[in-house]
């Protein structure tokens, strides 16, 4: 009984990463966050909803399992018109429901911690409140904030990799090594 309750806190202490790239094969970065978070099965729990639901049919009652083992969830996936992929958000709206996720008896995701791992295509200074986009990063993921304030979660800073349509294979390599170091100092103790 011992080893089943030791086993089952290792898990729970383990990272979730829910990948949701439309297109994985084809990604530099996610790609290689991907094969960076794989080294680590001990840590990691690596979960590609594109893989998983190619007919775009959630499996409610899995996720909110999976969910529900983790004490850490990232969301991880390119940023896509200053959003995130159909699929996440198809993924938030089903899994995270009224009297699991929230609600007076809703507290599945109560003290965990949620954050993002963004890759963004364009360099970081067209994301200042005069440039460009005219929105910072935090800006564009409040969503993502409010909702683990709203589910009594604890939002993470988000992790990111701005310009990834220049970056250089030696950028790219440091990105994956810097994503396992902000994955090891979020994780819960």
């Amino acid at each position: 009984n011992n080893i089943i309750i030791k086993e089952s806190r290792k898990f729970y202490m383990k990272t979730l990463v829910i990948l949701a790239h439309p297109n994985l094969k084809e990604s530099k970065i996610n790609k290689r966050w991907h094969e960076e978070l794989i080294k680590y099965p001990d840590e990691v729990t690596v979960h590609n909803i594109y893989k998983k639901y190619p007919d775009l049919k959630i499996d409610v009652p899995e996720e909110q399992a999976l969910v529900e083992a983790h004490n850490n969830i990232l969301f991880q996936f390119p940023l896509y018109w200053y959003s995130y992929p159909p699929l996440l958000k198809k993924w938030i709206d089903e899994v995270l429901l009224h009297g699991w996720a929230y609600g007076s008896k809703g507290n599945k995701l109560k003290n965990k911690k949620i954050g993002t791992a963004i890759s963004v295509g364009d360099k970081k200074s067209s994301y200042l409140p005069n440039a460009e986009v005219t929105f910072t990063l935090e800006e564009i993921t409040a969503p993502f904030r409010a909702t683990a304030i709203y589910i009594k979660a604890t939002a993470l800073p988000h992790f990111a990799l701005f310009n990834t349509n220049q970056a250089s294979d030696k950028e790219i390599e440091q990105s994956a090594k810097d994503y396992i170091k902000y994955i090891n100092k979020h994780k819960s103790l």
